[in-house]
């Protein structure tokens, strides 16, 4: 079991427990990664440190864990908290959360709201050197500062468009297709508003020209525009769907169940390894941009384990979690780290294929890009508004 100074702490005691409990009654109804229980389990018979993570699930890298842990000394049970903020938030405000995790990878916006709340602490960033290597406007992305503190580090970035089949549709470079009659009932959006009604505001902004001022951050009259247009097309039979979660993500794609969707960059990937012909569009609206960050929750503090924490999040900044994440889903730690640890390991890693995977979301970044918000200031009105998208 894990020791500070050679004496087993009250504070690790009660994390220990509650890992076990997690173990026994699946985190409260949201299952833990098999392989993540596994190298928790032995980490914690050499002495490691361990941090409950509970983050989206397309930042979990499975067995890979394990060799993070040897590297930085303190391994993660992670768990997925289906992505989706306003459940996150609920159950950190009302919920266990705080009782059962430490850190949270959250989708940006949401930072300023759990401060308040204080379900959420700052961050120490000397005890975090490798975030001097993170890329400046990742830095800058709003959100991660409240009252001049470091709530939140900026720890996966990207910008999601539409994943199409070209083999069906040829060359996609519109959210259009997503409204196309044409393809009624073989496209699909997900249920979920911080994805799914900035896509569909920047789609009316930019192609039909409607008054619509920021898309991450809708007015009460620019959301009532957006989402009577969503149900209109809902009840006219265009979706297939609104999937929810990584998984059903993946396997409408996998089923060959419709020929576009908006979603994440990843599902392309694991459709490509599955043998489909499948691309990630350019849209002429532009990318949805986004960061997962990372945030330090108040148990942590409560039970006296943010110094594995920070070493934890350090460790996420240091190479081999970028390199690893990229190859797997394409995703983007911003640090140059990932490119130096790929070059000291060229035997596991083609330091090529990681500097252009840098590349290629710089240069999404360098075009036209609207940042996703998860705390919008009418939040509660796009909660009441996609409720009635679901019943329509």
């Amino acid at each position: 079991m894990a020791k500070h100074g050679g004496i087993f702490s009250s504070a690790q005691h009660s994390n220990v427990q509650r890992r076990e409990f997690l173990k026994l009654m699946g985190a409260g109804g949201v299952a833990l990664s098999a392989g993540s229980l596994g190298l928790a389990s032995n980490a914690a018979a050499q002495g490691a440190a361990t941090v409950a993570f509970w983050a989206t699930a397309t930042l979990d890298i499975g067995d890979k864990w394990k060799a993070f842990a040897a590297q930085n000394g303190v391994a993660p049970e992670f768990t997925d908290n289906g992505n989706d903020i306003g459940p996150v938030i609920a159950r950190l405000a009302a919920g266990n959360a705080n009782d059962l995790f430490d850190v949270g990878g959250f989708q940006g916006g949401a930072e300023k709201e759990l401060a308040r709340q204080g379900v959420i602490i700052p961050w120490d960033l000397t005890k975090i050197p490798n975030y001097e290597s993170v890329w400046q406007w990742a830095k800058d992305i709003p959100y991660l500062k409240h009252d001049g503190k470091q709530y939140s580090i900026p720890t996966v970035v990207n910008a999601d468009s539409i994943i199409y089949r070209p083999d069906k549709l040829g060359k996609v470079d519109s959210y259009g297709v997503i409204f196309d009659p044409k393809l009624k009932g073989r496209v699909a959006m997900e249920d979920a508003w911080i994805n799914s009604a900035i896509f569909t505001a920047m789609y009316l902004k930019e192609s039909e020209n409607k008054p619509i001022v920021e898309p991450g951050n809708l007015t009460e009259s620019e959301l009532g525009l957006v989402m009577e247009f969503l149900i209109k097309h809902k009840k006219d039979g265009q979706f297939r769907t609104f999937w929810n979660g990584w998984e059903q993500g993946v396997q409408l794609v996998a089923d060959q169940e419709v020929d576009a969707m908006t979603g994440w960059e990843p599902i392309v990937y694991e459709g490509r390894k599955r043998g489909l012909q499948v691309e990630y569009a350019a849209p002429v609206e532009g990318y949805e941009a986004w960061g997962n960050n990372t945030v330090l929750l108040k148990g942590a503090g409560d039970r006296g384990v943010t110094d594995a924490a920070h070493k934890f999040v350090n460790g996420l900044l240091g190479g081999f979690y970028g390199c690893e994440l990229g190859q797997a889903r394409g995703y983007l730690v911003p640090t140059d780290n990932n490119l130096t640890y790929a070059k000291a390991h060229p035997d596991q890693y083609k330091p090529d294929e990681v500097e252009k995977l840098a590349e290629h979301v710089k240069a999404k970044f360098s075009g036209k890009v609207y940042w996703q918000n998860t705390r919008p200031d009418n939040f509660q009105l796009y909660e009441e508004w996609w409720q009635k998208l679901r019943n329509a």
